[in-house]
C-alpha cells in the first residue's frame, strides 16, 4: 500500500463528521468505511484507481491500492478529494451566521467541521436522485446496489468488492425489460435511459451546466429532460455543482427539520421557509446540509 500524498486539513474540517455523513446506516456500495479509513475506486483520468484516505492528525493519508497515477495525475487525485469533502471552503461566515441564530446557534459546536459531501459525478448524482424519488432511502440505496451491481465495473480488492458506477454508454444501452427484474417502475427505468442517451450523445454534462453560471439557467437546462423535476435539479445542482442557493424546497427531511427547529408550523408555510433561507443568502445549500445533519445526534461528545 503505497502513501500518495497528504492532504492540509483547512479550518473547521472534521473527517470524523464527514465520514458519519457517508456511513449514516445505509448500504452505499460506492465507497467502503472500515476502522475509520475511506476507501473508494474511481476512474482518473479515465483509468481505475482503488485509494484510501485516513486521518494523520492535521491532515489526510491518501494510499494508493490498485492500479497506478502518475506524477501529473497526483492532482487530479487532490482535487477530486478536496472536492468531494468541499475542503477549499471557509466556513466561518456560515458559522457567524448560525451563532446569531438562536435555534441555529448550536450547530457549528455539534457539527463542528462537517462539509457539503459531494456528489462529484453529475451523471451518477442525476441517476441517484431519479433512483430516490418518492421511495425511503433505505430502499433507493438497495436499487442503486442492484444497478451497480449489474451493469457497473467491479474490483476485488482484500475480500471485499468495490463497484464503479455504471456509465452513460452502458445505461443506455439496456431496456426497460433489463431494469424491471431489479425492481424498477416502467417510469424510472425510462428516465435513466434517457438521462444515459443524454450524456452520451452530449447533450447534458456537467462542462455545458458549468458554462450557464446562472442558477436559473442551469435549473431550467436540467428540468427540460425526462425525469428531472425542481426537486431533482435543485438537489444536483447542490451537491455536486455546489451551486449556494439551490434549496431541495419540499423535501420531506428539510421540511421535518424545519418544523421541528419551530420554524414553520405547517409545512405548506413557503413564504416563511423563503424568508428563513434569506437570512443564510450565499449559504443557503450549506443550511440544507446541516438542517438534514440535525435530524440525527451528534456522533461526538467532544472534538
Amino acid at each position: 500500500m503505497k502513501e500518495l500524498m497528504t492532504i492540509e486539513k483547512p479550518a473547521l474540517f472534521s473527517f470524523r463528521e464527514c465520514l458519519w455523513f457517508l456511513d449514516r446506516g445505509y448500504d452505499d456500495c460506492l465507497f467502503r468505511i472500515h476502522d475509520q479509513q475511506l476507501t473508494r475506486f474511481i476512474l482518473l483520468d479515465g483509468k481505475p484507481i482503488l485509494f484510501r484516505i485516513s486521518d494523520a492528525g492535521n491532515s489526510l493519508a491518501v494510499h494508493l491500492l490498485h492500479g497506478s497515477v502518475s506524477d501529473h495525475q497526483l492532482p487530479l487525485l487532490r482535487n477530486h478529494i478536496m472536492d468531494w469533502f468541499d475542503m477549499n471552503k471557509d466556513l466561518s461566515p456560515f458559522y457567524a451566521l448560525l451563532q446569531r441564530d438562536k435555534k441555529l446557534q448550536y450547530m457549528p459546536k455539534d457539527f463542528e467541521g462537517l462539509r457539503l459531501i459531494s456528489i462529484t459525478d453529475l451523471f451518477e448524482a442525476l441517476c441517484w436522485s431519479i433512483i430516490g424519488q418518492q421511495i425511503n432511502l433505505t430502499f433507493a440505496y438497495k436499487l442503486k446496489r442492484r444497478l451497480v451491481e449489474a451493469f457497473g465495473t467491479a474490483l476485488t480488492y482484500e475480500d471485499h468488492t468495490y463497484h464503479l458506477f455504471p456509465s452513460p454508454e452502458k445505461l443506455r444501452s439496456l431496456s426497460v425489460e433489463d431494469l424491471r427484474p431489479l425492481q424498477y417502475s416502467q417510469s424510472k427505468a425510462k428516465y435513466l435511459i434517457g438521462i444515459a442517451q443524454a450524456f452520451a450523445e452530449k447533450k447534458l454534462s456537467y462542462e455545458m451546466l458549468a458554462a450557464l453560471k446562472d442558477f436559473n439557467a442551469m435549473q431550467q437546462a436540467l428540468i427540460a429532460h425526462k425525469g428531472i423535476g425542481v426537486w431533482t435539479a435543485n438537489y444536483v445542482l447542490m451537491k455536486t455543482m455546489r451551486v449556494p442557493n439551490a434549496i431541495p424546497y419540499g423535501d420531506v427531511g428539510l421540511l421535518k427539520a424545519l418544523e421541528t427547529h419551530e420554524i414553520i408550523k405547517e409545512r405548506n408555510e413557503t413564504e416563511k421557509i423563503e424568508r428563513f433561507f434569506k437570512k443564510y443568502k450565499g449559504w443557503e445549500a450549506y443550511l440544507v446540509f446541516y438542517l438534514w445533519r440535525s435530524l440525527a445526534p451528534p456522533v461526538f461528545q467532544t472534538k
